[in-house]
């Protein structure tokens, strides 16, 4: 067993539990974070594996935004931060889903395993001319995007935060 086999390993149990966590905490705002913590050791899986650009993809899209805008849509609509018993199942049930996940997971791996068998010897062109073209060329309009997106964000947070009357009472209360 190399090196590289040992920190893939590592990557992928701190990716196993960290999935296992955001999906079984009973804290929306909790799960969110495990969510960043497994997405990223899923980055440092594809970097051990030597494809540095999906790595930096994985963290740039799945991290860097939708997991932040997860997190700001939690913040926005004011959902319970704290523990909730609102979606609680019972045991039978959380068992059954775990037999469920379990066969499935099993169920693919066999898949691959089978299909993939001897071919473990896999050569990738490298990604260097995509990496030139999609941070050089194109890196100005995914900059224009990202702030008109931010821009969209915070916009959406002062409209949430104004105080709007909403009956006509309240309306002629405040003309008099």
């Amino acid at each position: 067993m190399t090196t590289h086999d040992v920190f893939f390993v590592l990557a992928g149990l701190v990716t196993a539990g960290a999935a296992v966590r955001a999906v079984t905490t009973k804290q929306l705002l909790h799960a969110a974070l495990w969510l960043v913590v497994s997405l990223g050791a899923l980055s440092g899986c594809y970097l051990v594996l030597g494809a540095e650009l999906v790595a930096l993809v994985q963290l740039i899209v799945y991290v860097g935004a939708i997991v932040v805008l997860v997190i700001f849509a939690l913040m926005l609509t004011r959902a319970p931060t704290g523990p909730t018993t609102a979606h609680d199942t019972s045991p039978l049930t959380r068992l059954a889903g775990l037999v469920v996940a379990a066969g499935t997971g099993g169920l693919v791996a066999a898949v691959l395993i089978s299909a993939y068998a001897g071919r473990a010897d896999v050569r990738s062109p490298g990604t260097e001319a995509l990496a030139t073209r999609l941070f050089g060329t194109w890196v100005w309009p995914f900059e224009l995007l990202s702030l008109l997106l931010l821009v969209g964000l915070v916009a959406a947070l002062a409209m949430s935060r104004l105080q709007v009357a909403a009956t006509p009472e309240e309306l002629a209360g405040e003309e008099r």
